[in-house]
Protein backbone atom coordinates (compact mmCIF):
# COMPACT_ATOMS: atom_id res chain seq x y z
CA UNK A 1 0.00 0.00 0.00
CA UNK A 2 1.40 3.38 -0.99
CA UNK A 3 1.73 6.27 1.44
CA UNK A 4 -1.06 8.09 -0.39
CA UNK A 5 -3.36 5.07 0.03
CA UNK A 6 -2.51 4.96 3.75
CA UNK A 7 -3.23 8.68 3.99
CA UNK A 8 -6.55 8.28 2.15
CA UNK A 9 -7.53 5.47 4.52
CA UNK A 10 -6.54 7.47 7.62
CA UNK A 11 -8.40 10.50 6.30
CA UNK A 12 -11.46 8.31 5.62
CA UNK A 13 -11.38 6.96 9.19
CA UNK A 14 -10.89 10.42 10.70
CA UNK A 15 -13.64 12.05 8.65
CA UNK A 16 -16.03 9.16 9.35
CA UNK A 17 -15.44 9.42 13.08
CA UNK A 18 -15.91 13.18 12.98
CA UNK A 19 -19.20 12.86 11.06
CA UNK A 20 -20.63 10.42 13.58
CA UNK A 21 -19.31 12.30 16.61
CA UNK A 22 -20.89 15.52 15.32
CA UNK A 23 -24.24 13.76 14.81
CA UNK A 24 -24.10 12.75 18.48
CA UNK A 25 -23.23 16.34 19.44
CA UNK A 26 -26.25 17.55 17.42
CA UNK A 27 -28.57 15.16 19.26
CA UNK A 28 -27.23 16.42 22.60
CA UNK A 29 -27.61 20.07 21.57
CA UNK A 30 -31.21 19.39 20.52
CA UNK A 31 -31.97 17.74 23.87
CA UNK A 32 -30.41 20.68 25.72
CA UNK A 33 -32.52 23.17 23.75
CA UNK A 34 -29.86 24.58 21.43
CA UNK A 35 -31.37 24.11 17.95
CA UNK A 36 -28.91 26.50 16.25
CA UNK A 37 -25.90 24.60 17.63
CA UNK A 38 -27.56 21.31 16.67
CA UNK A 39 -27.99 22.61 13.13
CA UNK A 40 -24.33 23.63 12.98
CA UNK A 41 -23.19 20.20 14.22
CA UNK A 42 -25.41 18.47 11.63
CA UNK A 43 -24.13 20.70 8.81
CA UNK A 44 -20.48 20.09 9.62
CA UNK A 45 -21.24 16.38 10.09
CA UNK A 46 -22.67 16.32 6.55
CA UNK A 47 -19.51 18.04 5.26
CA UNK A 48 -17.27 15.52 7.03
CA UNK A 49 -19.34 12.74 5.42
CA UNK A 50 -18.68 14.27 1.99
CA UNK A 51 -14.93 14.17 2.73
CA UNK A 52 -15.08 10.58 3.99
CA UNK A 53 -16.99 9.35 0.94
CA UNK A 54 -14.59 11.10 -1.41
CA UNK A 55 -11.65 9.34 0.25
CA UNK A 56 -13.45 6.00 0.12
CA UNK A 57 -14.10 6.41 -3.60
CA UNK A 58 -10.47 7.32 -4.24
CA UNK A 59 -9.47 4.10 -2.44
CA UNK A 60 -11.68 2.24 -4.96
CA UNK A 61 -13.37 0.29 -2.13
CA UNK A 62 -16.79 0.65 -3.71
CA UNK A 63 -17.28 -2.07 -6.33
CA UNK A 64 -20.33 -3.58 -8.04
CA UNK A 65 -23.39 -4.21 -5.87
CA UNK A 66 -22.77 -7.97 -5.95
CA UNK A 67 -19.16 -7.46 -4.83
CA UNK A 68 -20.22 -4.93 -2.20
CA UNK A 69 -22.78 -7.39 -0.79
CA UNK A 70 -20.20 -10.19 -0.63
CA UNK A 71 -17.58 -7.92 0.92
CA UNK A 72 -20.09 -6.63 3.47
CA UNK A 73 -21.17 -10.18 4.33
CA UNK A 74 -17.55 -11.27 4.82
CA UNK A 75 -16.79 -8.24 6.99
CA UNK A 76 -19.87 -8.70 9.20
CA UNK A 77 -19.05 -12.38 9.72
CA UNK A 78 -15.47 -11.56 10.66
CA UNK A 79 -16.52 -8.84 13.08
CA UNK A 80 -19.24 -10.90 14.77
CA UNK A 81 -17.13 -14.07 15.00
CA UNK A 82 -13.70 -12.64 15.81
CA UNK A 83 -13.47 -9.01 16.81
CA UNK A 84 -16.13 -8.65 19.51
CA UNK A 85 -15.12 -11.75 21.52
CA UNK A 86 -11.94 -10.23 23.05
CA UNK A 87 -13.73 -6.90 23.60
CA UNK A 88 -16.49 -8.62 25.56
CA UNK A 89 -13.96 -10.64 27.56
CA UNK A 90 -11.89 -7.56 28.46
CA UNK A 91 -14.99 -5.59 29.51
CA UNK A 92 -16.17 -8.50 31.69
CA UNK A 93 -12.73 -8.86 33.28
CA UNK A 94 -12.67 -5.14 34.02
CA UNK A 95 -16.19 -5.25 35.44
CA UNK A 96 -17.63 -2.87 32.85
CA UNK A 97 -21.04 -4.49 32.42
CA UNK A 98 -22.36 -1.65 30.24
CA UNK A 99 -19.57 -2.08 27.70
CA UNK A 100 -19.84 -5.87 27.83
CA UNK A 101 -23.58 -5.64 27.12
CA UNK A 102 -23.04 -3.12 24.32
CA UNK A 103 -20.36 -5.29 22.69
CA UNK A 104 -22.52 -8.42 23.04
CA UNK A 105 -25.53 -6.74 21.48
CA UNK A 106 -23.40 -5.32 18.66
CA UNK A 107 -21.89 -8.77 18.02
CA UNK A 108 -25.35 -10.33 17.81
CA UNK A 109 -26.64 -7.53 15.58
CA UNK A 110 -23.58 -7.88 13.29
CA UNK A 111 -24.32 -11.58 12.84
CA UNK A 112 -27.88 -10.72 11.82
CA UNK A 113 -26.53 -8.09 9.41
CA UNK A 114 -24.53 -10.82 7.67
CA UNK A 115 -27.72 -12.83 7.21
CA UNK A 116 -29.41 -9.75 5.74
CA UNK A 117 -26.66 -9.47 3.13
CA UNK A 118 -27.27 -13.09 2.14
CA UNK A 119 -31.01 -12.41 1.87
CA UNK A 120 -30.33 -9.24 -0.11
CA UNK A 121 -28.55 -11.25 -2.79
CA UNK A 122 -31.75 -13.28 -3.17
CA UNK A 123 -33.85 -10.10 -3.22
CA UNK A 124 -31.59 -8.82 -5.99
CA UNK A 125 -31.99 -12.00 -8.05
CA UNK A 126 -35.76 -12.19 -7.42
CA UNK A 127 -36.15 -8.42 -7.93
CA UNK A 128 -38.03 -8.20 -4.62
CA UNK A 129 -38.28 -5.04 -2.59
CA UNK A 130 -38.39 -4.92 1.18
CA UNK A 131 -38.28 -2.44 4.04
CA UNK A 132 -35.65 -2.31 6.76
CA UNK A 133 -36.27 -1.28 10.35
CA UNK A 134 -33.31 -0.53 12.64
CA UNK A 135 -33.42 -0.95 16.41
CA UNK A 136 -32.23 2.35 17.85
CA UNK A 137 -30.96 0.62 20.99
CA UNK A 138 -28.73 -2.19 19.68
CA UNK A 139 -28.57 -1.85 15.88
CA UNK A 140 -30.49 -5.00 14.95
CA UNK A 141 -31.98 -4.68 11.45
CA UNK A 142 -35.33 -6.28 10.60
CA UNK A 143 -36.10 -7.25 7.02
CA UNK A 144 -39.75 -6.43 6.30
CA UNK A 145 -41.82 -5.47 9.33
CA UNK A 146 -40.30 -4.43 12.64
CA UNK A 147 -40.71 -7.23 15.21
CA UNK A 148 -42.89 -6.71 18.29
CA UNK A 149 -39.72 -7.00 20.39
CA UNK A 150 -36.10 -6.83 19.31
CA UNK A 151 -34.55 -10.31 19.23
CA UNK A 152 -31.19 -8.91 20.36
CA UNK A 153 -31.98 -6.45 23.16
CA UNK A 154 -35.68 -7.03 23.85
CA UNK A 155 -37.00 -3.48 23.40
CA UNK A 156 -40.45 -2.91 21.95
CA UNK A 157 -41.37 -2.22 18.33
CA UNK A 158 -41.56 1.54 18.94
CA UNK A 159 -37.74 1.65 19.26
CA UNK A 160 -37.34 0.72 15.57
CA UNK A 161 -36.79 3.28 12.84
CA UNK A 162 -37.75 2.69 9.20
CA UNK A 163 -34.74 3.23 6.95
CA UNK A 164 -35.10 3.56 3.18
Amino acid sequence: MSQTEKNLYNAFVGESKAALRLKAFAEKADKEGYPQMASLFRAISAAEEVHALKNLRLLKVVQSTDENLQSSFDREMSVSENEYRPMIQAAEEEGDNGAAKSFSQARDAEASHAELYKKALNHLVDETETEYHVCQVCGYVADGQAPETCPVCGVSKDHFKLVS
